[in-house]
């Protein structure tokens, strides 16, 4: 049987390797623990398609360290132990040369006491870990673990990068190589792909496989979009359908449509989707599409997802339509969302800027000395409780992260501020 395109075009070596320039870039920590030989456990994080698999499989081999795989949807913890035992035999052979490396794909998927069986093999060196997840390992990974395991964000590929994966299988692979192909138009392509290359790959193999031998193979938007919608699942063969889904899931929400939402909602449930990530992602939602337009929103879809766990499916999918259709029915702002991403592109623009002496503790003597708190105003001590004085660093004094939004509750905090600031 021919493996997949995406299986044929897999790289063996970092060189060949696309996309996560800031891991694998001349100096991305990921490279240069490679070439140093010292590899230590970390997870991986990112959305599928991006390379997780790919990367651990080329350390292995690059290390020449014997690699063993679990899926955590697959494995239960006598099988990590079955293999933990194997990596301990691997390690005192003198045939091996760097320590057993061992990859679990989907690791959010182990429950604490899979989880908890890995924790003595990492702590004393039996074997390095090598965790794939698509979840924030913040949520699903447990804290010692966590404690043991660096964390490496993986982002989805770009056009450019996108092309690139696109033009290696045109002209590298054994079977592609060996047909004409005429390149019209790629943002259909990259759009279904969506970062994706795994996603990307088996959409060419799918036109692929629809024309017959010895006719040219055009890749255009038009042919793109004709041949997804006679198979739309074509290009989802491991399962990434429920990323589209959600995306429209969100988005409904964000454009307070009610209706949207709850269909996509019951999509999901209707697929198995893992409730709690559905209940997540209102959370994250109702703070960054919502915020201090309903502050009320956050406290709902946090109680939602306790309720969840408390009492799981199939009672579980009446909460979630009620947060469903009140975070659509809400109205929106991302003021907040933006205040921190501003205030972050400043910290890296600007640095570590000192603190204003007067907000400084002063738990020592000597601290007071030299000035730290002096001059601090306490707020409650004037009236109205505030009192006008610097609270940013003096290289920024002045400079505005928040802008309120343009619905009533914001427009009313942002007349209070300017009221005491008398801006």
């Amino acid at each position: 049987m021919i493996p997949p395109l995406a299986e044929r075009m897999r790289p063996a070596v970092l060189d060949d390797y696309v996309g996560q320039e800031h891991l694998v870039g001349p100096d991305g920590v990921l490279r240069l623990m490679i070439q140093s030989q010292r590899v230590s456990s970390f997870i991986l994080w990112g959305p599928p398609g991006v390379g997780k698999t790919t990367l651990a499989r080329i350390i292995a081999n690059t290390t020449r360290s014997q690699f063993y795989t679990l899926s955590a949807v697959t494995s239960g913890v006598k099988d990590v132990r079955d293999v933990i035992e194997r990596c301990k035999a691997d390690a005192s052979s003198i045939f091996s040369e760097g320590r057993p490396i061992l990859f679990i794909d989907e690791i959010h998927r182990f429950n604490k006491s899979q989880q908890d069986s890995l924790l003595g093999a990492v702590e004393a060196g039996i074997v390095t870990l090598i965790g794939a997840t698509t979840e924030n390992p913040s949520f699903e990974v447990i804290r010692p673990l966590l404690s043991r395991a660096r964390v490496y964000t993986l982002r989805a590929l770009e056009a450019p990068q996108l092309d690139m994966l696109l033009h290696r299988a045109i002209e590298r692979d054994e079977i592609l190589s060996r047909r004409q192909v005429d390149v019209q138009s790629t943002d259909a392509l990259f759009r279904f792909s969506g970062g994706d290359a795994r996603k990307l790959l088996n959409i060419v193999d799918l036109l692929d496989q629809s024309v017959p031998d010895g006719e040219p193979l055009v890749i255009s938007d038009a042919v793109v979009t004709a041949r997804l919608q006679e198979n739309p699942a074509a290009y989802d063969k491991a399962g990434e359908m429920h990323y589209d889904i959600i995306s429209a899931f969100i988005k409904s929400i964000r454009g307070s449509d009610p209706d949207a939402a709850v269909y996509w909602l019951a999509r999901m449930i209707a697929g198995g989707e893992d409730p709690e990530f559905i209940a997540r992602r209102l959370v994250i939602l109702a703070g960054e599409d919502i915020g201090l337009a309903n502050p009320n929103a956050l406290l709902l879809a946090n109680t939602t997802f306790d309720v969840i766990r408390k009492i799981g499916m199939p009672e579980g999918r009446i909460p979630l339509a009620q947060c469903v259709v009140y975070l659509a029915t809400s109205p929106k702002s991302n003021s907040a969302y933006l205040s921190i991403d501003a205030a972050l592109a400043e910290v890296n623009k600007s640095g570590d800027l000192p603190v204003p002496l007067h907000l400084r503790n002063a738990p020592t003597s000597l601290m007071k000395e030299m000035g730290y708190g002096a001059d601090y105003r306490y707020a409650h001590d004037y009236p109205g409780h505030f009192v006008r004085q610097q609270f940013l660093p003096d290289a920024i004094d002045g400079m505005r992260f928040w802008h309120a939004a343009d619905n009533p509750a914001e427009k009313k905090l942002d007349e209070i501020q300017r009221a005491r600031w008398q801006r």
